[in-house]
């Protein structure tokens, strides 16, 4: 157990079956906020605006977050150089500003800080394992001098490397939790989540589950999957889940990414309040103690995950406060017609309409069926020139 004083890690807390509330998605959030630059999706503003992610972390603390997550996705150095990116930091600067900003956070209530890293242009560019293993090193050697509470690989669509990763995070001596960006049907290559699961628990992983990519309702079945398989073979482990906050109905193997909508056109597919309350209850049910969020998750979101399970966890999130559990501070609207919704069940019944009438419901996904070593996917540095991009767009345009 931990000292009188100090904070319980994240092992002691799943240990002990306490829900542990995630936050929510910097990179899209920022990038609406003009912090980040959608393509690149990296991490830059740590350094370049820690104003921005700093507030942001306060906002997903008080709305009930236990987790600071570094602002370190896409931050490895194969990654910032890459698509021509021509940056005034280097991947040590922006890895150190993150770990100070999310320490910074959580040291203003009962937040633990996770160091984490994702997958790499170095994977699909075909480099070999002990290239890539180098690129997570020099990642993990911040988190470590900045003496992170633990570490997460996250956003990896093979497990291979994901397990490399898992490999290296946990040389640290520091508890890893790793989460894949997969649905149902496996990863990229076929590896389906239980063995998915299977294998990053035999690479060293304390805590194993889903992010991005896919729907809470789809990631929440893609753990129960992945906890079937760990159960099968013997082992033990906890589980997390960190979804995105768009609806994914419609999604093949490689998720929302080749959504015609992605990503300037997906807020017609936001969650709403209530999908969150729906998430949070049924991750619980199957046996989720971290639940998160990731794209698309603002600090609202997080407030209603933790206001669902404000039972379980023993208090509501400081971002209720005048806010309220299911509206409840509606009863004090001047319309009487608005004070008749402070109630749970007329917004758990409520099938909110879009206001879009020529708007399909679901898309037809991009679906190239592409992965590691393909042409296509082959990384460099320069910015795509102007026939690099004619050539995509004719490609587009003939359905692949």
């Amino acid at each position: 157990m931990a000292p009188a004083g100090e904070k319980k890690n994240i092992l002691e807390r799943l240990d002990a079956g306490e829900v542990v509330i995630g936050d929510g998605g910097f990179v899209f959030a920022l990038e609406k906020r003009g912090y980040v630059k959608a393509g690149p999706w990296t991490p830059e503003a740590a350094a370049e605006h820690p104003e921005s992610v700093r507030q942001l972390h306060r906002e997903f603390l008080r709305a009930g977050s236990n987790v600071m997550q570094t602002f370190t996705f896409y931050a490895s150095d194969d990654k910032l150089e890459n698509r021509g990116q021509s940056l005034s930091f280097t991947g040590r600067q922006i890895n150190e500003a993150a770990c100070d900003l999310a320490r910074e956070v959580a040291n203003e209530g009962d937040a633990l800080v996770a160091g984490g890293v994702s997958q790499t242009p170095a994977y699909l560019s075909g480099k070999t394992e002990e290239e890539v293993k180098a690129i997570f090193m020099k990642q993990i050697d911040v988190f470590v001098q900045k003496n992170v509470d633990f570490l997460i690989a996250e956003y990896f669509e093979h497990v291979e490397e994901a397990e490399w990763a898992v490999q290296v995070l946990k040389s640290s001596g520091k508890p890893v939790a790793a989460t894949l960006c997969i649905g149902p049907e496996g990863d990229l290559n076929g590896v389906s989540p239980g063995d998915c699961a299977v294998r990053l628990v035999k690479a060293g992983a304390d805590i194993v589950g889903i992010n991005c990519h896919f729907d809470p309702e789809t990631c929440v079945k893609t753990v129960k999957l992945m906890k079937e398989g760990v159960e099968k073979a013997g082992l033990k482990a906890h589980y997390m889940s960190q979804p995105l906050a768009f609806h994914t109905p419609d999604c093949g193997r490689q998720g929302f990414i080749d959504l015609p909508e992605f990503p300037f056109g997906l807020e017609p597919r936001i969650l709403t309040r209530m999908d969150m309350h729906k998430y949070a209850r049924e991750a619980y049910n199957a046996g989720i103690r971290y639940i998160g969020g990731c794209c698309g998750f603002e600090p609202y979101h997080i407030r209603a995950l933790a206001e669902e399970l404000e039972a379980e966890r023993g208090c509501p999130p400081a971002g209720s406060e005048k806010h309220g559990s299911w509206g409840s501070a509606l009863s004090l609207h001047t319309k009487p017609w608005v004070r008749a919704r402070a109630r749970r069940d007329y917004w758990e019944k409520l099938k909110p309409a879009s206001g879009r009438p020529f708007c399909p419901s679901m898309s037809t996904p991009d679906s190239w069926g592409v992965t590691k070593g393909h042409a296509d996917l082959m990384q460099q540095k320069e910015a795509t020139s102007k026939e690099q991009l004619e050539a995509l767009f004719d490609k587009a345009g003939q359905g692949h």
